[in-house]
Protein backbone atom coordinates (compact mmCIF):
# COMPACT_ATOMS: atom_id res chain seq x y z
CA UNK A 1 0.00 0.00 0.00
CA UNK A 2 2.70 2.52 0.56
CA UNK A 3 4.58 1.45 -2.07
CA UNK A 4 1.55 1.95 -4.09
CA UNK A 5 0.88 5.30 -2.67
CA UNK A 6 4.45 6.82 -3.60
CA UNK A 7 4.63 5.05 -7.09
CA UNK A 8 1.25 6.27 -8.45
CA UNK A 9 2.34 9.76 -8.58
CA UNK A 10 5.66 9.46 -9.31
CA UNK A 11 5.33 7.30 -12.01
CA UNK A 12 2.89 9.13 -13.65
CA UNK A 13 4.51 12.44 -12.97
CA UNK A 14 7.62 11.16 -14.66
CA UNK A 15 5.61 9.68 -18.02
CA UNK A 16 3.83 13.09 -18.44
CA UNK A 17 7.08 14.79 -19.40
CA UNK A 18 6.61 12.40 -22.32
CA UNK A 19 3.29 11.86 -23.22
CA UNK A 20 2.77 14.45 -26.36
CA UNK A 21 -1.05 14.94 -26.43
CA UNK A 22 -2.81 17.38 -24.07
CA UNK A 23 -5.91 15.41 -23.76
CA UNK A 24 -3.98 11.77 -22.64
CA UNK A 25 -1.68 14.09 -20.67
CA UNK A 26 -5.36 15.80 -18.71
CA UNK A 27 -6.57 12.40 -18.15
CA UNK A 28 -3.27 10.92 -17.30
CA UNK A 29 -3.28 13.84 -14.30
CA UNK A 30 -7.41 12.84 -13.62
CA UNK A 31 -6.43 9.30 -13.33
CA UNK A 32 -3.51 9.46 -10.99
CA UNK A 33 -5.15 11.48 -8.56
CA UNK A 34 -8.31 9.35 -8.22
CA UNK A 35 -5.83 6.26 -8.36
CA UNK A 36 -4.04 7.71 -5.25
CA UNK A 37 -7.53 9.28 -3.57
CA UNK A 38 -8.87 5.40 -3.88
CA UNK A 39 -5.99 3.85 -2.43
CA UNK A 40 -5.64 6.48 0.17
CA UNK A 41 -9.44 5.84 1.16
CA UNK A 42 -8.40 2.05 1.31
CA UNK A 43 -5.69 2.89 3.98
CA UNK A 44 -8.70 3.82 6.26
CA UNK A 45 -10.17 0.38 5.98
CA UNK A 46 -7.04 -2.19 6.15
CA UNK A 47 -3.29 -0.77 7.96
CA UNK A 48 -0.96 -1.19 6.03
CA UNK A 49 2.50 -2.32 6.86
CA UNK A 50 5.61 -0.08 7.34
CA UNK A 51 8.22 -0.05 4.32
CA UNK A 52 11.71 0.09 4.70
CA UNK A 53 12.96 -1.09 7.79
CA UNK A 54 9.93 1.36 9.60
CA UNK A 55 11.24 4.66 7.26
CA UNK A 56 8.03 4.86 6.09
CA UNK A 57 5.21 3.90 7.89
CA UNK A 58 1.30 5.02 8.15
CA UNK A 59 0.37 6.42 11.90
CA UNK A 60 -2.83 8.21 12.75
CA UNK A 61 -1.43 11.45 11.94
CA UNK A 62 0.07 10.40 8.56
CA UNK A 63 -3.03 9.21 7.72
CA UNK A 64 -5.14 12.48 8.68
CA UNK A 65 -2.76 14.46 6.59
CA UNK A 66 -2.72 11.83 3.65
CA UNK A 67 -6.02 12.05 3.07
CA UNK A 68 -6.24 15.79 3.47
CA UNK A 69 -3.85 15.97 0.87
CA UNK A 70 -5.15 13.53 -1.47
CA UNK A 71 -8.76 15.00 -1.08
CA UNK A 72 -7.28 18.95 -2.09
CA UNK A 73 -5.37 17.24 -4.93
CA UNK A 74 -8.41 15.44 -6.42
CA UNK A 75 -10.02 18.71 -6.56
CA UNK A 76 -7.23 20.69 -7.86
CA UNK A 77 -6.66 17.95 -10.85
CA UNK A 78 -10.35 18.44 -11.59
CA UNK A 79 -10.12 21.62 -12.02
CA UNK A 80 -6.53 22.32 -13.60
CA UNK A 81 -7.93 20.53 -16.23
CA UNK A 82 -10.17 23.61 -16.88
CA UNK A 83 -7.11 25.88 -16.30
CA UNK A 84 -5.24 24.39 -18.98
CA UNK A 85 -7.48 24.26 -21.76
CA UNK A 86 -7.43 28.40 -21.26
CA UNK A 87 -4.07 28.83 -19.96
CA UNK A 88 -3.58 28.07 -23.95
CA UNK A 89 -0.07 28.56 -25.36
CA UNK A 90 -0.37 32.39 -27.06
CA UNK A 91 1.68 34.94 -25.52
CA UNK A 92 -0.09 36.65 -22.77
CA UNK A 93 0.23 40.34 -21.36
CA UNK A 94 1.80 40.92 -18.24
CA UNK A 95 -0.90 43.25 -16.02
CA UNK A 96 1.26 45.92 -14.30
CA UNK A 97 3.82 46.32 -17.20
CA UNK A 98 2.50 45.03 -20.52
CA UNK A 99 5.54 42.51 -20.92
CA UNK A 100 4.49 39.67 -23.22
CA UNK A 101 5.46 36.53 -21.76
CA UNK A 102 4.54 32.56 -22.36
CA UNK A 103 3.42 29.76 -20.13
CA UNK A 104 5.65 26.96 -19.28
CA UNK A 105 5.04 23.72 -21.21
CA UNK A 106 2.00 22.22 -20.43
CA UNK A 107 4.19 18.91 -20.11
CA UNK A 108 6.21 20.51 -17.69
CA UNK A 109 3.02 21.98 -15.01
CA UNK A 110 1.71 18.37 -15.11
CA UNK A 111 4.73 16.36 -14.75
CA UNK A 112 5.83 18.74 -11.76
CA UNK A 113 2.55 18.69 -10.01
CA UNK A 114 2.32 14.90 -9.80
CA UNK A 115 5.87 14.99 -8.64
CA UNK A 116 4.75 17.58 -5.98
CA UNK A 117 1.69 14.69 -4.94
CA UNK A 118 4.63 12.17 -4.81
CA UNK A 119 7.11 14.14 -2.80
CA UNK A 120 3.57 15.44 -0.06
CA UNK A 121 2.95 12.00 0.32
CA UNK A 122 6.46 10.63 1.16
CA UNK A 123 6.33 13.67 3.78
CA UNK A 124 3.18 12.49 4.93
CA UNK A 125 4.64 8.62 5.39
CA UNK A 126 8.01 9.38 6.52
CA UNK A 127 8.57 8.41 10.20
CA UNK A 128 12.61 8.68 10.29
CA UNK A 129 13.40 12.38 11.07
CA UNK A 130 16.19 11.85 7.96
CA UNK A 131 13.59 10.88 5.60
CA UNK A 132 11.40 13.33 7.08
CA UNK A 133 13.53 16.04 5.92
CA UNK A 134 14.48 14.77 2.46
CA UNK A 135 10.51 14.63 1.76
CA UNK A 136 10.06 18.24 2.70
CA UNK A 137 13.31 19.39 0.98
CA UNK A 138 11.88 17.72 -2.17
CA UNK A 139 8.49 19.20 -1.95
CA UNK A 140 10.57 22.49 -2.64
CA UNK A 141 11.70 21.29 -5.76
CA UNK A 142 9.19 19.74 -6.79
CA UNK A 143 6.91 23.05 -6.60
CA UNK A 144 9.04 25.71 -7.60
CA UNK A 145 8.82 25.21 -11.05
CA UNK A 146 4.72 25.26 -10.74
CA UNK A 147 5.27 28.43 -9.33
CA UNK A 148 7.23 30.21 -12.30
CA UNK A 149 4.64 28.67 -15.09
CA UNK A 150 3.71 32.11 -15.84
CA UNK A 151 7.27 32.84 -16.83
CA UNK A 152 7.22 36.79 -16.57
CA UNK A 153 9.31 38.81 -13.82
CA UNK A 154 7.45 38.43 -10.67
CA UNK A 155 7.00 35.09 -10.98
CA UNK A 156 10.72 34.27 -11.55
CA UNK A 157 11.34 36.60 -8.86
CA UNK A 158 8.71 34.75 -6.38
CA UNK A 159 10.41 31.15 -7.02
CA UNK A 160 13.67 32.69 -6.24
CA UNK A 161 12.55 33.71 -2.57
CA UNK A 162 11.09 31.13 -2.54
CA UNK A 163 13.84 28.37 -3.14
CA UNK A 164 16.51 30.64 -1.60
CA UNK A 165 14.52 31.47 1.73
CA UNK A 166 12.83 27.64 1.94
CA UNK A 167 16.36 26.33 1.53
CA UNK A 168 18.20 28.25 4.11
CA UNK A 169 15.20 27.17 6.23
CA UNK A 170 15.44 23.76 5.27
CA UNK A 171 19.08 24.10 6.37
CA UNK A 172 18.40 24.62 9.74
CA UNK A 173 15.88 21.44 9.74
CA UNK A 174 18.96 19.81 8.41
CA UNK A 175 20.86 21.03 11.54
CA UNK A 176 18.29 20.00 14.05
CA UNK A 177 18.62 16.61 12.60
CA UNK A 178 22.19 16.32 13.47
CA UNK A 179 21.44 18.24 17.61
CA UNK A 180 18.70 15.47 18.04
CA UNK A 181 21.17 13.04 16.75
CA UNK A 182 23.74 14.26 19.37
CA UNK A 183 21.44 14.05 21.89
CA UNK A 184 20.78 10.14 21.25
CA UNK A 185 24.22 9.94 20.80
CA UNK A 186 24.65 7.10 24.00
CA UNK A 187 21.72 5.01 22.08
CA UNK A 188 23.24 3.80 19.07
CA UNK A 189 20.96 1.40 18.25
CA UNK A 190 18.42 4.03 17.41
CA UNK A 191 17.23 4.37 14.31
CA UNK A 192 16.44 7.95 14.66
CA UNK A 193 12.45 7.39 13.51
CA UNK A 194 9.72 8.78 15.51
CA UNK A 195 8.49 5.96 17.37
CA UNK A 196 11.89 4.65 18.86
CA UNK A 197 12.68 8.20 19.77
CA UNK A 198 9.51 8.98 22.04
CA UNK A 199 9.70 5.70 23.50
CA UNK A 200 13.37 6.43 24.92
CA UNK A 201 12.65 10.24 24.99
CA UNK A 202 13.59 10.08 28.71
CA UNK A 203 16.71 8.54 28.01
CA UNK A 204 17.78 11.60 25.54
CA UNK A 205 19.62 15.25 26.30
CA UNK A 206 17.43 17.31 27.13
CA UNK A 207 19.76 20.17 26.74
CA UNK A 208 20.20 19.12 22.95
CA UNK A 209 16.83 18.05 22.74
CA UNK A 210 15.64 21.74 23.14
CA UNK A 211 18.83 22.76 21.04
CA UNK A 212 17.20 20.78 18.29
CA UNK A 213 13.64 22.07 18.52
CA UNK A 214 14.68 25.35 18.14
CA UNK A 215 16.15 24.46 14.95
CA UNK A 216 13.18 22.78 13.44
CA UNK A 217 11.24 25.40 14.60
CA UNK A 218 13.21 28.15 12.71
CA UNK A 219 13.31 25.33 9.61
CA UNK A 220 10.07 23.40 9.22
CA UNK A 221 8.40 27.19 10.37
CA UNK A 222 10.06 29.02 7.46
CA UNK A 223 8.05 26.27 5.35
CA UNK A 224 5.39 26.22 7.11
CA UNK A 225 4.92 30.43 7.47
CA UNK A 226 5.45 31.13 10.27
CA UNK A 227 5.82 34.79 11.24
CA UNK A 228 8.71 36.41 11.03
CA UNK A 229 10.03 33.67 8.48
CA UNK A 230 7.14 34.10 6.27
CA UNK A 231 8.49 36.45 3.62
CA UNK A 232 8.23 34.05 0.58
CA UNK A 233 5.13 32.98 1.29
CA UNK A 234 2.88 35.73 -0.20
CA UNK A 235 4.89 36.11 -2.95
CA UNK A 236 4.79 32.78 -4.15
CA UNK A 237 0.64 32.12 -3.59
CA UNK A 238 0.08 35.47 -5.12
CA UNK A 239 2.58 34.79 -8.63
CA UNK A 240 1.34 31.11 -8.90
CA UNK A 241 -1.31 29.85 -10.74
CA UNK A 242 -4.33 29.47 -8.59
CA UNK A 243 -4.51 25.49 -8.64
CA UNK A 244 -0.92 25.52 -7.21
CA UNK A 245 -1.63 28.22 -4.47
CA UNK A 246 -4.64 25.74 -3.56
CA UNK A 247 -2.30 22.93 -2.93
CA UNK A 248 0.58 25.54 -1.76
CA UNK A 249 -1.68 26.58 1.25
CA UNK A 250 -3.85 23.51 1.62
CA UNK A 251 -1.48 20.83 1.34
CA UNK A 252 2.21 22.05 1.32
CA UNK A 253 1.74 23.89 4.77
CA UNK A 254 0.79 21.24 6.11
CA UNK A 255 3.76 19.00 5.49
CA UNK A 256 5.79 21.64 7.29
CA UNK A 257 3.22 21.34 10.17
CA UNK A 258 3.26 17.85 10.24
CA UNK A 259 7.04 17.65 10.28
CA UNK A 260 7.36 20.18 13.07
CA UNK A 261 4.82 18.33 15.20
CA UNK A 262 6.57 15.02 15.02
CA UNK A 263 9.88 16.48 16.43
CA UNK A 264 7.18 18.36 19.15
CA UNK A 265 5.96 14.58 20.30
CA UNK A 266 9.61 13.76 21.17
CA UNK A 267 9.88 16.53 23.39
CA UNK A 268 6.58 16.00 25.03
CA UNK A 269 7.57 12.22 25.53
CA UNK A 270 10.65 13.72 27.58
CA UNK A 271 8.99 16.16 29.33
CA UNK A 272 9.83 19.18 27.85
CA UNK A 273 5.93 19.98 26.71
CA UNK A 274 6.09 23.20 28.73
CA UNK A 275 9.40 24.37 26.72
CA UNK A 276 8.22 23.84 23.17
CA UNK A 277 4.67 24.61 23.44
CA UNK A 278 5.59 28.09 25.00
CA UNK A 279 7.60 28.46 22.06
CA UNK A 280 4.86 27.44 19.40
CA UNK A 281 2.15 29.77 21.07
CA UNK A 282 4.76 32.88 21.12
CA UNK A 283 5.19 31.62 17.30
CA UNK A 284 1.37 31.41 16.44
CA UNK A 285 0.19 34.41 18.17
CA UNK A 286 3.01 36.80 16.31
CA UNK A 287 2.34 35.14 12.97
CA UNK A 288 -1.36 35.87 13.46
CA UNK A 289 -0.42 39.42 14.50
CA UNK A 290 1.95 39.89 11.16
CA UNK A 291 -1.02 38.82 8.93
CA UNK A 292 -3.79 40.75 10.89
CA UNK A 293 -1.57 44.29 10.24
CA UNK A 294 -1.21 43.22 6.40
CA UNK A 295 -4.33 42.25 5.77
CA UNK A 296 -5.69 45.62 6.53
CA UNK A 297 -6.20 47.76 3.36
CA UNK A 298 -4.48 44.90 1.26
CA UNK A 299 -4.96 45.64 -2.24
CA UNK A 300 -4.01 42.13 -3.74
CA UNK A 301 -6.52 39.72 -3.20
CA UNK A 302 -4.74 37.12 -3.89
CA UNK A 303 -2.03 38.05 -1.44
CA UNK A 304 -4.20 38.69 1.31
CA UNK A 305 -5.51 34.67 1.18
CA UNK A 306 -1.61 34.47 0.98
CA UNK A 307 -1.28 36.46 4.72
CA UNK A 308 -4.44 35.23 5.66
CA UNK A 309 -2.49 31.32 5.16
CA UNK A 310 -0.02 32.97 7.26
CA UNK A 311 -2.53 33.79 9.97
CA UNK A 312 -3.60 30.04 10.20
CA UNK A 313 -0.75 28.74 10.39
CA UNK A 314 -0.28 30.78 13.64
CA UNK A 315 -3.70 29.19 14.81
CA UNK A 316 -2.24 25.79 13.95
CA UNK A 317 0.88 26.26 16.19
CA UNK A 318 -0.93 28.42 18.55
CA UNK A 319 -3.72 25.42 19.13
CA UNK A 320 -0.84 22.40 19.07
CA UNK A 321 1.03 25.02 21.61
CA UNK A 322 -1.70 24.55 24.10
CA UNK A 323 -1.69 20.87 24.97
CA UNK A 324 -5.09 20.29 25.42
CA UNK A 325 -6.11 22.38 21.83
CA UNK A 326 -4.05 19.94 19.77
CA UNK A 327 -7.18 17.91 19.09
CA UNK A 328 -8.48 20.91 17.58
CA UNK A 329 -5.17 22.40 16.16
CA UNK A 330 -5.75 18.87 13.75
CA UNK A 331 -9.28 19.38 13.44
CA UNK A 332 -8.50 22.92 11.97
CA UNK A 333 -5.97 21.90 9.69
CA UNK A 334 -8.51 20.19 7.72
CA UNK A 335 -10.66 23.12 8.01
CA UNK A 336 -8.00 25.57 6.65
CA UNK A 337 -7.12 23.39 3.81
CA UNK A 338 -10.04 22.98 2.50
CA UNK A 339 -11.55 26.62 3.07
CA UNK A 340 -8.33 28.14 1.65
CA UNK A 341 -8.19 25.86 -1.30
CA UNK A 342 -11.70 27.09 -2.12
CA UNK A 343 -10.46 30.71 -2.01
CA UNK A 344 -7.93 29.99 -4.02
CA UNK A 345 -9.65 28.08 -6.74
CA UNK A 346 -12.19 30.86 -7.03
CA UNK A 347 -9.59 33.41 -6.96
CA UNK A 348 -8.63 31.44 -10.35
CA UNK A 349 -12.09 31.80 -11.49
CA UNK A 350 -12.25 35.61 -10.63
CA UNK A 351 -8.64 35.95 -12.36
CA UNK A 352 -8.94 34.26 -15.64
CA UNK A 353 -12.35 37.07 -15.77
CA UNK A 354 -11.24 40.17 -14.72
CA UNK A 355 -7.42 40.13 -15.79
CA UNK A 356 -5.98 41.52 -12.74
CA UNK A 357 -5.63 40.87 -9.05
CA UNK A 358 -5.94 44.46 -8.12
CA UNK A 359 -8.92 44.92 -5.46
CA UNK A 360 -9.33 48.07 -6.78
CA UNK A 361 -10.19 46.73 -10.09
CA UNK A 362 -12.77 44.10 -9.29
CA UNK A 363 -16.30 45.52 -8.69
CA UNK A 364 -19.77 43.57 -8.54
CA UNK A 365 -18.76 39.95 -8.33
CA UNK A 366 -22.33 38.41 -7.43
CA UNK A 367 -23.48 40.34 -10.93
CA UNK A 368 -20.47 39.17 -13.48
CA UNK A 369 -20.00 36.26 -12.19
CA UNK A 370 -22.69 35.00 -9.75
CA UNK A 371 -21.57 31.48 -8.91
CA UNK A 372 -17.90 32.60 -8.46
CA UNK A 373 -19.48 35.54 -6.43
CA UNK A 374 -21.14 33.39 -4.09
CA UNK A 375 -17.95 31.35 -3.45
CA UNK A 376 -16.30 34.17 -2.98
CA UNK A 377 -18.69 35.55 -0.44
CA UNK A 378 -18.72 31.59 1.10
CA UNK A 379 -15.00 31.31 1.24
CA UNK A 380 -14.44 34.39 3.29
CA UNK A 381 -17.26 33.39 6.21
CA UNK A 382 -15.62 29.79 6.18
CA UNK A 383 -11.98 31.12 6.58
CA UNK A 384 -12.56 34.10 9.09
CA UNK A 385 -14.38 31.53 11.19
CA UNK A 386 -18.05 32.81 10.99
CA UNK A 387 -20.79 30.49 11.89
CA UNK A 388 -21.70 27.05 10.64
CA UNK A 389 -18.83 26.57 8.70
CA UNK A 390 -16.12 24.23 9.26
CA UNK A 391 -13.44 27.03 11.07
CA UNK A 392 -16.00 27.92 13.41
CA UNK A 393 -15.59 24.92 14.97
CA UNK A 394 -12.16 24.62 15.18
CA UNK A 395 -10.97 27.93 16.31
CA UNK A 396 -13.83 27.93 19.16
CA UNK A 397 -12.58 24.66 20.30
CA UNK A 398 -8.60 26.26 20.41
CA UNK A 399 -10.30 29.15 22.38
CA UNK A 400 -11.47 26.60 25.20
CA UNK A 401 -8.36 25.00 25.29
CA UNK A 402 -6.74 28.19 25.63
CA UNK A 403 -9.37 29.04 28.66
CA UNK A 404 -9.09 25.63 29.69
CA UNK A 405 -4.91 26.16 30.56
CA UNK A 406 -6.12 29.87 32.07
CA UNK A 407 -4.24 31.13 29.77
CA UNK A 408 -6.09 34.22 29.87
CA UNK A 409 -4.15 36.72 27.89
CA UNK A 410 -2.91 34.64 25.65
CA UNK A 411 -6.87 33.57 25.08
CA UNK A 412 -8.02 37.25 24.74
CA UNK A 413 -5.29 38.63 21.97
CA UNK A 414 -6.31 35.28 20.17
CA UNK A 415 -9.85 36.67 19.98
CA UNK A 416 -8.96 40.36 18.98
CA UNK A 417 -5.92 38.89 16.01
CA UNK A 418 -9.28 36.76 14.90
CA UNK A 419 -11.50 39.86 14.86
CA UNK A 420 -9.12 42.12 13.15
CA UNK A 421 -8.29 39.76 10.32
CA UNK A 422 -12.51 38.81 9.89
CA UNK A 423 -12.55 43.29 9.50
CA UNK A 424 -9.57 43.12 7.23
CA UNK A 425 -10.84 40.65 5.09
CA UNK A 426 -14.59 41.66 5.33
CA UNK A 427 -13.70 45.21 3.71
CA UNK A 428 -11.65 43.88 0.59
CA UNK A 429 -14.18 40.56 -0.07
CA UNK A 430 -17.45 43.28 0.68
CA UNK A 431 -15.95 45.86 -2.03
CA UNK A 432 -15.43 43.35 -4.33
CA UNK A 433 -18.66 41.16 -4.34
CA UNK A 434 -21.22 44.02 -4.21
CA UNK A 435 -21.64 46.75 -6.51
CA UNK A 436 -21.63 47.28 -10.78
CA UNK A 437 -19.79 45.00 -12.40
CA UNK A 438 -16.05 47.02 -12.82
CA UNK A 439 -15.37 47.28 -16.76
CA UNK A 440 -12.47 44.20 -16.50
CA UNK A 441 -15.24 41.66 -16.73
CA UNK A 442 -16.34 40.99 -19.91
CA UNK A 443 -17.65 37.04 -19.08
CA UNK A 444 -21.42 36.22 -18.70
CA UNK A 445 -22.21 33.81 -16.30
CA UNK A 446 -22.88 31.57 -18.98
CA UNK A 447 -19.26 31.16 -19.88
CA UNK A 448 -17.89 29.69 -16.35
CA UNK A 449 -16.26 26.69 -16.80
CA UNK A 450 -17.90 23.75 -14.98
CA UNK A 451 -14.26 22.42 -14.72
CA UNK A 452 -13.75 25.12 -12.93
CA UNK A 453 -16.89 25.78 -10.25
CA UNK A 454 -17.57 22.06 -9.67
CA UNK A 455 -14.03 21.94 -7.54
CA UNK A 456 -14.13 24.95 -5.23
CA UNK A 457 -18.47 24.20 -4.68
CA UNK A 458 -17.35 20.64 -3.54
CA UNK A 459 -15.12 22.18 -0.94
CA UNK A 460 -17.66 24.54 -0.30
CA UNK A 461 -19.85 22.08 0.79
CA UNK A 462 -17.24 19.86 2.42
CA UNK A 463 -15.96 22.36 4.89
CA UNK A 464 -19.83 23.77 5.22
CA UNK A 465 -20.48 20.30 5.98
CA UNK A 466 -17.79 19.93 9.21
CA UNK A 467 -19.13 22.81 10.58
CA UNK A 468 -22.53 21.31 11.16
CA UNK A 469 -21.95 18.01 11.93
CA UNK A 470 -18.26 16.68 13.00
CA UNK A 471 -18.45 12.96 12.04
CA UNK A 472 -17.43 10.64 14.38
CA UNK A 473 -14.50 8.73 12.55
CA UNK A 474 -12.82 12.10 11.86
CA UNK A 475 -13.26 13.23 15.35
CA UNK A 476 -11.16 10.28 16.55
CA UNK A 477 -8.79 10.42 13.60
CA UNK A 478 -7.93 14.15 14.99
CA UNK A 479 -7.77 12.84 18.17
CA UNK A 480 -5.72 10.12 17.76
CA UNK A 481 -3.34 12.02 15.45
CA UNK A 482 -3.11 14.35 18.23
CA UNK A 483 -1.88 11.58 20.65
CA UNK A 484 0.69 10.95 18.28
CA UNK A 485 2.29 14.39 17.80
CA UNK A 486 2.39 14.62 21.53
CA UNK A 487 -0.92 16.27 23.05
CA UNK A 488 -0.62 15.66 26.41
Amino acid sequence: MIWALLGVPMAAGAAAFYVRPDGPRRLLLLAAALAHAVLTAAAWLSPSQPALWGYLAMDAAGRLFLSVTSFLFLAAAAYAVGFLRSAGRAKEEEEAEGFLFDNAPEAVFTGCLLLFLGTMTMAALSQHFGLLWVAVEATTLASAPLIHFHRQRRSLEATWKYLLICSVGIALALLGNFFLAVAAREHQDLLMTGPQLIARASQLDRTWLKAAFLLFLVGYGTKMGLAPLHTWLPDAHSEAPCVVSALLSGALLNCAFLALMRVNAVLAAAGLADFSGGLLRSFGLLSMAVAAAFVIGQADFKRMLAYSSVEHMGVLAFGSGLGTGAGAAMLHAVNHSLAKAMLFLTAGNILAAGRTKSVGEVRGLLRALPLSGALWLIGFLAISGSPPFGPFVSELWILKGALDGRQWASASLYVALLAVVFVGMATVVLKMSHGEPSDKFKTSAAEEDPWRLLPPVGLAAAVLALGLWVPRPLLEAVRDAAIVLGAR
